[in-house]
């Protein structure tokens, strides 16, 4: 039998050597951003990619070799092995392949074909396919009669029902179907009966009348056709083009015995035809269905994760004091006061729009708001009214244009309401505790939407129409591999963080917080085996991860896990120096030779080049932390739209047919794909990235349904 480490391997075009060393290493508890980062001599420096493609090709091949050992023993039970089968086994690549070996030997249900057999006729089906008599009439006439078989008319439409069933097990025939849906199947859509105006009145109105090939559909188009149907606005139909051939003819042909004639032959077309069109295609267009949302669903959570990871690892506003607002205008805007690690300083409503229009009261609170708390920038939420509170905060004079940022507030509600919050601050209520997020999310985005469901966030398409548990998986992911990779300080991150660190998980957050709190800050990462319940393993796999600044070993600071601490003593030692000699210090760190060492044995090639590039800047934060000047608007409304009008916006949202950029108004713009460049793009995310500021031309304005359609200025 294949091994299942050499199938992972050629699935992936990667060592068997690689996939076995990383497959054990994910069978011990080890993670992917732990495997990547500080186990690269085992994988032969497999990047964080590889390995969880990894991860999730040896459970889809695991399921496939258990499928297989399943029913190997079924078949063998029931004495039916041959060595075909077991070979036709061997050289299963799919559970589909693997379905189809067992087809024919599955516990059958009440069918057309076991009613006929109760009836004995059986025989009678075999006859038929051994074609030994042309005259099925003459066959037929020895089962009237018998076991209730009224007529000869009787008799064959059971034995072909019994042939039906043994066609529709056919691996033969079920793969020509496959194929002939993959080169000739259609998806046709048609409005559901008596729902064409509201069909035509909603956002699904293309698909009244549509029609696509099944090779050439987009996820996006699949997943919207899905939707719409869920929804009873249209009836959804797979179809094949006949053009070249009936499909029926073409199975009945290939399941045909050489010698069939006569009335044998006319029965067994018949026979396969029925159990086309009974039987194998509405299965294969089961199966077609399920390939096209496996697929669709696949380019939606990549999107997804693509753009969750770009939000959670956007440039934090580093020691700025932040006024943070939550606009409104009949309940007024929500205002905090934050310092620099996101505390809540003071709270206050003031009233500068509509109805009330207090622009003379909003100021004089904001004023002493400022001064009292020496809040130097300002994060507004991107809801209603923020359009026309950032005209107010640009007038009024308090603080400097540059330093007003336009913040989303996707999920700001959700996380307001939640256990965390009420927690963080029982005494207020939740429309402080909403502008509080806000503000986080200028100071630290990733420390702040960690404590919100990722599907609250507000970016990627038919997030709930794909499938749940995937999508939880891949996200729940994206934010560990975005946690890890930017490290966390354990004396000042929240439980939320905490949980993401590789190796801690929810219930090790909360031990971690509650021995901080019992204790004080921690002063050195060996400090952390003293936590109720961190082991040994949890510590190998977290301890690298987490920060503690100003305490007893320097290195502790650094993403240099505690387990190379001596490999720093003696690279500083070949350097004559100390190890507190060599943080930022590039003229030390030049003259050590990492070939040199590691030859010696003092440790892996790989780890050695790791720990000085770590060296030479100890404690980095990868992500950018240059802050682009803020975006400004150039139109207040959809009523100031022109075609033609070239407009600065802002990329807010990016899906697989393009780019949704908010043009400074309540309606956001669409950037299709094909407007974004000259050449072909495969994906919008080779150019664009979640706020991005770009210039973009209005081509298309439609005011009754308040769509906006947009092109690229200046085209890639």
């Amino acid at each position: 039998m294949q091994d299942i480490y050499n199938e992972v391997a050629a699935r992936l075009g990667l060592s068997r050597r690689s996939v076995e060393a990383t497959s054990r290493l994910l069978d011990e508890g080890a993670t992917v951003p732990f495997i990547s980062r500080y186990r690269k001599e085992m994988t032969g420096s497999l990047d964080e990619t590889a390995i969880r493609a990894i991860e999730s090709t040896l459970k889809s091949v695991r399921e496939l070799f258990a499928r297989r050992d399943f029913v190997r023993k079924a078949i063998t039970d029931a004495q039916a092995m041959t060595p075909a089968i077991s070979a036709r086994l061997d050289n299963a690549v799919t559970l589909t392949d693997v379905e189809d070996i067992y087809a024919p030997f599955k516990p059958k249900k009440r069918t057309r074909g076991t009613m006929a057999r109760d009836k004995g006729l059986e025989p009678l089906a075999k006859m038929i396919m051994a074609a030994r008599n042309p005259d099925c009439f003459a066959a037929a006439e020895r089962f009237v009669g018998k076991n209730g078989v009224r007529d000869t008319e009787e008799a064959l439409a059971g034995a072909s029902d019994i042939i039906a069933e043994w066609a529709s097990e056919s691996s033969r025939l079920r793969n020509m179907t496959r194929n002939a849906y993959q080169r000739l199947g259609r998806i046709v859509c048609t409005p559901a009966k008596e729902k064409e105006a509201e069909l035509a009145a909603s956002s699904y109105s293309q698909y009244a009348d549509f029609s696509q090939s099944i090779r050439r559909i987009s996820s996006h188009q699949y997943l919207a056709i899905k939707r719409a149907e869920h929804e009873g606005l249209l009836k959804v139909r797979y179809e094949l083009d006949n053009s070249r051939g009936s499909i029926e003819e073409a199975l009945a042909d290939s399941f045909m015995p050489a010698n069939a004639a006569g009335e044998c032959a006319l029965v067994i077309a018949g026979a396969v035809a029925d159990a086309s069109r009974r039987l194998i295609r509405p299965s294969v267009e089961t199966e077609v269905s399920a390939g096209l949302k496996e697929n669709a669903d696949s380019v939606a959570i990549d999107i997804f994760s693509d753009n969750l990871r770009q939000l959670l690892l956007a440039a934090p506003l580093k020691g700025r004091r932040i006024l943070a607002i939550d606009p409104g205008f009949r309940t007024g805007c929500k205002v905090v006061a934050l310092d620099a690690q996101g505390a809540l300083l003071d709270d206050a409503v003031i009233y500068p729009t509509v109805p009330r229009n207090d622009t003379k009261g909003a100021r004089s609170t904001l004023g002493k708001m400022i001064d009292r708390h020496s809040l130097d920038a300002v994060a507004l939420g991107n809801g209603t009214a923020s359009r026309e509170t950032e005209r107010f905060l640009r007038e009024s004079g308090l603080i400097d244009n540059d330093s007003i940022f336009v913040v989303s507030e996707d999920g700001a509600s959700v996380y307001s309401a939640s256990d965390l919050a009420r927690r963080e601050f029982p005494d207020k209520d939740v429309t402080v505790r909403g502008a509080v997020s806000i503000g986080r999310r200028l100071i630290d985005p990733l420390a702040e939407l960690v404590k919100i469901d990722p599907k609250s966030i507000g970016v990627g398409q038919y997030q709930h129409d794909v499938d749940q548990n995937r999508l939880k998986s891949a996200l729940d992911y994206t934010v560990m591999s975005c946690v890890n990779a930017v490290g966390v300080d354990v004396n000042t991150a929240s439980e939320s963080l905490l949980q993401y660190v590789s190796g801690i998980g929810p219930a090790l957050a909360a031990n971690i917080v509650a021995y901080r709190t019992g204790n004080g800050p921690f002063t050195s990462r060996a400090e952390l085996r003293n936590v109720p319940r961190l082991g040994s393993k949890a510590f190998e796999q977290s301890a690298g991860f987490l920060r503690i600044s100003d305490g007893s070993e320097p290195l502790d600071n650094t993403g240099i896990h505690p387990e190379s601490y001596s490999l720093v003593e003696k690279m500083a030692a070949s350097v004559g120096a100390s190890p507190a000699d060599l943080p930022a210090n590039s003229a030390l760190l030049d003259r050590i030779d990492p070939g040199t060492l590691a030859d010696n044995g003092t440790g892996g090639y790989e780890t050695m080049c790791d720990i000085i590039a770590e060296l030479r800047k100890p404690g980095r934060d990868p992500r950018q932390t240059d802050t682009e000047d803020p975006f400004v608007p150039a139109i207040d409304s959809f009523d100031q739209l022109r075609l033609g009008q070239i407009l600065p916006g802002l990329v807010s949202n990016i899906t697989a047919f393009g780019a949704f950029v908010n043009l400074g108004i309540h309606e956001n713009g669409l950037l299709h794909i094909s407007k974004i460049a000259r050449r072909r793009l495969n994906s919008v995310s080779e150019v664009l990235r979640l706020g991005q500021k770009i210039e973009v031309e209005v081509i298309d304005l439609d005011p009754v349904r308040g769509r906006i359609g947009l092109a690229l200025a200046n085209p890639l």
